[in-house]
């Protein structure tokens, strides 16, 4: 049985970049470390300059949420995408 999941970081990407999903949930399993992770793409409302916003999915009890967060900044600079990530963790 999967653990349930929670959303643990949120981000935008540059007004010209885009990540698929499937290289988003790549991207998300090598930064968490594990497999049970989703992500999630909320569409802006509004004016054509906003942004879509992604969210990253893992189980609440995932560990070294910091090191997640270092690995998952080195990852979205690697792959060359100016991303703004906003830590929902506490």
């Amino acid at each position: 049985m999967s653990q349930h999941q929670i959303a643990l970081f949120t981000f935008t990407l540059g007004n010209t970049e885009s990540i698929s999903p499937v290289a988003l949930r790549d991207l998300w399993v090598r930064a968490a470390g594990i497999g049970n992770v989703s992500v999630g793409r909320k569409s802006p409302h509004g004016s054509y300059r906003d942004r879509p916003t992604y969210m990253l999915y893992a189980p609440q009890s995932l560990g070294n949420l910091r090191d997640v967060e270092l690995r998952l900044r080195k990852l979205l600079e690697d792959a060359h995408l100016n991303a703004s990530l906003t830590p929902l963790h506490a």
